[in-house]
C-alpha cells in the first residue's frame, strides 16, 4: 500500500498536468478566501473533488490502468492507495490556501473545512473509479451542483454538496451525512472495479 501511495505521489509530481492542476486549484481557492470564508470552503471542496477525479481517471485515460491492475491484482487496494494520495494532497492544498481565510476571516470555517475536504476527496475518488472519465464526471458534477442542488433543492436537502457545505460550516449532522455519501460511493466503486477495462 505504501509503495502504491509513493508511486501515485511521484506520478502527480512528475506529470505536468497534475501539478499544474493542483497549483491552479490552490491559487483559485486562496483567491476565494480573500472574498469570503464560505467561498473558500466551497472552492476547497471543488478543488479536492477535481484533484481526486483527475488522479484516478488519468489511469484510465492514459491506458495505464490495465498495467497497474496486472501488477497489483487487488484492485480495491489500488483504489485505497489513490484515495489516500488524494486525501493527503487535497488536505495540503486546502491547508495552504486557507492562509488567506485565517488572516482575514478567522479559523472557524478553516478548521471545519479541513475536516470536510478529505471526505470530499474520498467521495471524488470513488466516483471517478465508477465513471472513469474525468470530463463526464466533472461536467455532471457541475450540472448536479447548479441545477439539482442549487436551483431545484435550494441547498436544503442532504445531498452531497449541500452536506459538504454544511460540514464545512461546522454542522455535525452535515459531516455525518457527507460521510454516508462518501462510504456509499466507495462501496459502489468496490463493485464497479470488477468491470472490464476493454471499453475504457
Amino acid at each position: 500500500m505504501l509503495t502504491l501511495v509513493r508511486s501515485e505521489l511521484y506520478r502527480m509530481a512528475t506529470i505536468r498536468s497534475s501539478w499544474v492542476s493542483i497549483a491552479l486549484f490552490g491559487a483559485v481557492t486562496a483567491a476565494a478566501g480573500v472574498v469570503d470564508a464560505d467561498w473558500w470552503a466551497l472552492f476547497a471542496g471543488i478543488g479536492a473533488f477535481g484533484i481526486s477525479v483527475m488522479t484516478v481517471t488519468q489511469h484510465f485515460q492514459h491506458r495505464t490502468a490495465a498495467l497497474l491492475y496486472l501488477a497489483r491484482p487487488q484492485r480495491f487496494t489500488v483504489l485505497l492507495a489513490q484515495v489516500v494520495t488524494t486525501v493527503v494532497i487535497s488536505w495540503l492544498v486546502a491547508a495552504v490556501s486557507g492562509v488567506t481565510v485565517v488572516s482575514k476571516w478567522g479559523t472557524w470555517t478553516y478548521y471545519h473545512a479541513l475536516v470536510a475536504v478529505p471526505i470530499m476527496a474520498v467521495f471524488g475518488a470513488a466516483l471517478a473509479a465508477v465513471v472513469r472519465r474525468s470530463v463526464w464526471l466533472l461536467s455532471g458534477f457541475g450540472v448536479w451542483f447548479v441545477i439539482v442542488e442549487g436551483v431545484a433543492g435550494q441547498f436544503k436537502y442532504p445531498l452531497p454538496m449541500t452536506s459538504y457545505l454544511d460540514a464545512s460550516r461546522g454542522d455535525a449532522f452535515g459531516i455525518e451525512i457527507f460521510l454516508v455519501w462518501a462510504v456509499a460511493a466507495l462501496a459502489v466503486a468496490a463493485v464497479a472495479l470488477r468491470r472490464d477495462l476493454s471499453g475504457d
